[in-house]
């Protein structure tokens, strides 16, 4: 991660995104992800399904790599005022909850930087139903909803299945968001069985109507109709399904950008000519071509994200 993109190594070449590309793209702010996956075979990820104390583990070591790169200065905490100016600023999303072994250990995790929680990631949780398995929030999953509630954390819905999310929504009033899911209408094809990764026009309207943000997903499959694997999106194709989202909403304050770029994405997956963070600046030329005002154009780059998180 502290490598140029053209030395890095790892299974995902040619890779996305390094802490040096997020600087020389003026990234300057994002949500760092705590991700685990149940029945998952990757070191410092996967854990044996409905084993807390292995998620748990799983959970630590990768918060251990943030609060270590807090202490060498390269990352700060968003609360933090007085980190350096070339410092990038966080909030961790907890992607899949099972690192919570129970809800009453979540006020531990607040106080560490969880500001965003998905119950579930596709395989599903203790806690909820994932969009490659289905199921239901279960009992601990209510609860761990009642306490994030108290504790003012965030809901991320991106990876619950239909009917996770359909009962999430019955049970808190909340503000919730969708980091990284794309528009459901615009993937599917007639006759296809509904992909659950993605929203539905009718939670896009409610998650707007909660004053929630939807973050684009740059994974080119998730964007072409059909969900093709291995041709890369057009940037008109990307965002098509921005302007469905504010369509829907009836503004473009609910759409931000979730990208997914460090997600085990190859920068050839992405769409065409993203390949670093730098190149997103190729979404904001492409609003800008539709009519965009500047202020929108920064509302989708971070302003939405930033106008949310301040609330």
């Amino acid at each position: 991660m502290h490598a140029p993109l053209r030395t890095c190594g790892g299974p995902w070449q040619p890779a996305a995104v390094t802490l040096p590309s997020l600087r020389e793209g003026n990234v300057r702010q994002v949500l760092a992800t705590i991700f685990t996956e149940a029945g998952g075979t990757d070191a410092g990820v996967g854990y044996v399904a409905g084993n807390a104390e292995q998620a748990h583990a799983a959970g630590i070591a990768q918060l251990s790599v943030y609060d270590a790169w807090v202490r060498e200065g390269a990352w700060a905490r968003a609360s933090k005022h007085n980190a350096s100016q070339d410092a990038l600023r966080f909030r961790i999303l907890m992607e899949c909850a099972d690192p919570i072994r129970e809800p009453g250990e979540l006020a531990w995790w607040v106080e560490r930087g969880v500001a965003a929680i998905g119950l579930a990631w596709a395989r599903g949780s203790r806690y909820a139903g994932g969009n490659s398995t289905g199921g239901p929030l279960t009992a601990s999953g209510r609860e761990l909803v009642r306490e994030m509630d108290r504790l003012g954390v965030v809901h991320d819905v991106s990876h619950l299945s239909d009917e996770a999310l359909e009962q999430l929504l019955a049970c808190t009033d909340r503000l919730v968001i969708a980091s990284h899911s794309n528009c459901r209408s615009l993937i599917d094809k007639p006759g296809d069985t509904p992909r659950q990764r993605h929203l539905t026009d009718a939670s896009i309207r409610e998650i707007a109507r909660r004053d929630g943000v939807i973050g684009l997903n740059l994974f080119s499959m998730f964007l072409v109709p059909g969900g093709v694997d291995g041709a890369r999106a057009s940037i008109e194709q990307t965002l098509a399904h921005v302007e469905h989202i504010c369509m829907l909403a009836g503004s473009t304050k609910h759409v931000g950008l979730g990208s997914d770029m460090d997600g085990g994405l190859r920068g050839d997956q992405l769409p065409l000519g993203v390949n670093k963070p730098a190149d997103l600046r190729l979404l904001s030329d492409g609003l800008r071509a539709r009519g965009w005002a500047e202020n929108e154009v920064r509302g989708l780059m971070r302003g939405n994200w930033e106008r949310m998180f301040g609330a």
